[in-house]
């Protein structure tokens, strides 16, 4: 039997760090895997106050240490003083793919004129796929669910696990070959 395919979800929040409210955000992530993932994966789990130091650290360690295939942060990404979630991520990876921040804000734009405020973005760093998703559960589905079905098949690209998902419920892009 094959080990689990290993995902990091962070968090990115100053008070659900601190304990002021419970983390809701990165449990989100959690159901909407399970909802579209149907290969064994267990995820790497943590929260993380709004410190670019102790994000980009810990991108490092789930991707080179952890081994994990997908990094998934909520949060972090206005334009608030604090919100250094993209700047952590373009810190520690090797490829900036932007394509899937500007598809999760065309998708929020549907939804709300604030999106234009928002800046997720996402990277490669070695075999990892790092994602930056907004810190809202119904815009965290909103966005995941638009861009989730290239993610499989970026991940094959740079060499990760073979991701299988629930095609009822998330159908994804692979090209025939």
């Amino acid at each position: 039997m094959t080990a689990p395919i290993r995902i990091g979800i962070i968090n990115v929040s100053d008070r659900a760090s601190a304990g002021v409210y419970e983390d809701i955000p990165g449990k989100a992530v959690v159901d909407l895997l399970n909802k579209y993932l149907t290969c064994a994966w267990e995820p790497v789990y943590r929260v993380i106050p709004d410190e670019q130091d102790q994000l980009s650290a810990a991108f490092i360690e789930m991707a080179d240490v952890q081994a994990c295939c997908l990094i998934v942060t909520t949060g972090g990404t206005g334009p608030a003083p604090r919100d250094v979630t993209p700047e952590a991520t373009e810190a520690v990876c090797q490829k900036m793919l932007p394509g899937f921040g500007e598809l999760m804000r065309q998708e929020s734009l549907k939804y709300v004129p604030t999106a234009i405020l928002s800046r997720q973005t996402a990277g490669i760093r070695g075999k990892t796929l790092l994602l930056n998703l907004p810190g809202r559960p119904r815009a965290i589905e909103q966005c995941l669910s638009v861009v989730f079905p290239a993610i499989p098949y970026c991940i094959d690209l740079i060499g990760g696990p073979y991701l299988t998902t629930d095609e009822t419920v998330m159908p994804v892009f692979r090209p025939k070959s």
